[in-house]
């Protein structure tokens, strides 16, 4: 018995030390191939290649906005690369909003390996280039992120000055995200990047749009609601009946983005917009 005990715990102890190995390879699933902008139908967006931090050169999609708009500085999802979100380009274009969106190391012809630190590294080099390169003042620059996104959003937005921070579809942190499936794993042990927005959104300070969807079937909402339970005011939740994960463009969000930003004052004045209910929500106690 005692055998079979300490076989079963040798071997649990490797499944560990495996998830601690390969975890990274689960977080970040890119799509290495480089494309230009005009390859998705975006011919007015340009390829941007600046440097991260060790010097890696990274590749963003640029769209300038129009007079008076903001631009996202936009973070993706841990999957695909900028050409996989032609789609919400256009329609943030469409509506005068300027983008730049980042390709993460190792997506979309970016070079180096994704991690959380890097990551966040990469958000304020990215952050700096928009400001110092591309001339867009911190209190026109708003940060935007996309599920994985949303835990480098929120980090750029304590480090850096921006006019407003977005999540859609932010997690409370990976770690509960994956306990999901690896319920039987120590994660909070064994996996490096956490992205613990949790442990963070508290300390920002400009106004926050959550847009989650109810039927969000990888992140639950009720991880949306706890963030925006710690969150401070000003502070938006919109609820998406029937969006899932992926398809939030579909059912509403970038109209509830616009109705958020177009009542935002910028960064460098006092907050006096007090927060827009969109929807009836029930907070988690």
């Amino acid at each position: 018995m005692l055998n079979l005990l300490l076989s079963l715990l040798g071997t649990y102890a490797l499944i560990c030390f495996g998830a601690w190995v390969l975890h990274r390879y689960f977080l970040y699933m890119p799509d290495k191939k480089r494309y230009a902008p005009k390859d998705v139908g975006l011919a007015e967006v340009e390829e941007i290649t600046f440097e991260g931090r060790g010097g890696v050169k990274l590749i963003a999609w640029y769209l300038p906005a129009r007079r008076g708009k903001p631009t996202l500085l936009y973070f993706t999802g841990q999957s695909g690369s900028t050409a996989n979100r032609a789609r919400k380009i256009e329609a943030i274009a469409a509506s005068g909003y300027g983008v730049f969106m980042l390709n993460y190391r190792r997506f979309g012809g970016s070079g180096g390996w994704p991690t959380e630190a890097n990551n966040i590294a990469d958000a304020v080099a990215a952050h700096a280039y928009l400001e110092e390169e591309l001339g867009v003042s911190p209190r026109n620059i708003v940060a935007y992120g996309e599920s994985l996104g949303t835990g480098v959003a929120t980090r750029l937005a304590l480090l850096r000055p921006v006019k407003a921070l977005v999540l859609e579809a932010p997690f409370t942190s990976v770690v509960d995200v994956g306990r999901q499936v690896w319920w039987f794993l120590p994660l909070r042990l064994v996996m490096t990047d956490q992205y613990r927005t949790i442990d963070r959104i508290g300390s920002v300070k400009v106004p926050l749009l959550i847009v989650h969807g109810a039927r969000d079937s990888m992140i639950p909402v009720a991880q949306a609601r706890q963030v925006y339970a710690a969150a401070n005011e000003p502070k938006t939740l919109a609820i998406l009946r029937r969006g899932d994960h992926n398809d939030l463009f579909d059912h509403g969000a970038w109209g509830k983005v616009t109705a958020f930003l177009d009542t935002r004052e910028p960064v460098l004045r006092p907050a006096v917009v007090r927060p827009v209910y969109v929807e009836q929500v029930a907070l988690a106690s």
